[in-house]
């Protein structure tokens, strides 16, 4: 059997012999961890974002919950002694007869709201994305309607519909055609403030959209265009779908925040008139604020069932994501 040889360590100038380093340890000093700091700091950065969203989303989300599952009067509200009822207050709400007409004016506010949107949003994006003079700065004004307080495009929305002193009853009149109660009318008034909240809604889209053309690679687009592709193929066979992620989480977004229009309806008509604009969530601001006696179970049972639609979507637009990105 081979023994092993050991190399024998360097002489120093005074004849004594350097002690080797052990085996394993290359010669360097181990530094002390410092792992306890940095989990402190890491800490100290995210109790705030968790106090945050216990005061801002859990706490309000909890007392919802808790309102919609107790019967609350004015005097039980303050002194909390409301007793437990369980679901009657949905079943109240759904039982109700302004719950249908309601639901259904949320749905077509919302697909239509959405539909023309994404489509205006889109066609604008796709616009300013060819570079030109002046695209900033016309950029810059679509960008307007988004940043006006929501309190300022409604009351301007409310004027301009005004049925006897409106700007557009004007215009209408120089063509021939004679006033219309945009507002106080229940053939118009759901379309009325579908309108005002589209014209709001476009600049977000645009932004996105843009955002998103802006990431697509341009020599793609060029390829398609050596390859034969007419404007119109490039856009539907390679921008399109490269604008899918942008487009769907555009779309959630958008969604989210037309469910939960409220202070637009309620400026221009408060759900009126005979509930003709009422949606989801005027009905449930009605019910806990509106009235001399309100209904605060019902109410935030109808606000429950909108946070339950936009997390319903939510749920299948992250499985989509999910069903993509393993394809």
């Amino acid at each position: 059997m081979k023994h092993a040889t050991q190399t024998p360590a360097p002489a120093t100038g005074d004849g004594r012999r350097e002690r080797a380093p052990a085996p394993g340890a290359g010669g360097t000093r181990r530094r002390p961890r410092r792992g306890g700091s940095g989990q402190w700091a890491a800490w100290a950065f995210l109790v705030p974002v968790v106090v945050y969203l216990l005061a801002f989303y859990v706490y309000p989300l909890y007392r919802n919950v808790d309102l919609s599952l107790r019967n609350y009067t004015v005097r039980s509200f303050v002194q909390g002694d409301a007793p437990f009822t369980g679901f009657a207050n949905y079943a109240k709400a759904f039982a109700d007869a302004t719950f249908g007409p309601a639901l259904w004016h949320t749905v077509v506010f919302t697909v239509v709201s959405l539909a023309f949107q994404f489509t205006i949003g889109l066609a604008l994006a796709v616009f300013f994305s060819r570079n030109f003079r002046l695209s900033a700065t016309l950029r810059a004004l679509f960008l307007v309607p988004w940043l006006l307080p929501l309190i300022v495009s409604a009351s301007t929305w409310s004027w301009m519909l005004n049925s006897e002193s409106g700007v557009v009853n004007a215009a209408l009149s120089w063509v021939g055609i004679g006033p219309v109660n945009w507002l106080t009318s229940p053939d118009w008034s759901l379309w009325s403030v579908t309108i005002a909240n589209i014209w709001i809604g476009i600049p977000f889209n645009l932004v996105v959209l843009y955002s998103g053309l802006q990431a697509i690679p341009s020599h793609i687009h060029e390829a398609a265009a050596l390859d034969g592709a007419t404007g119109w193929q490039r856009f539907w066979r390679v921008t399109f779908p490269l604008l899918r992620p942008v487009s769907a989480i555009t779309l959630l977004l958008g969604l989210v925040y037309t469910l939960k229009v409220f202070d637009i309806i309620w400026i221009m008509t408060k759900g009126g008139p005979s509930d003709a604009s009422t949606t989801l969530a005027t009905w449930s601001y009605r019910l806990g604020f509106g009235n001399l006696l309100p209904s605060f179970g019902p109410g935030a049972a109808v606000g429950n069932l909108l946070i339950v639609i936009a997390l319903v979507f939510g749920l299948v637009y992250i499985r989509t994501q999910r069903k993509q990105g393993a394809a």
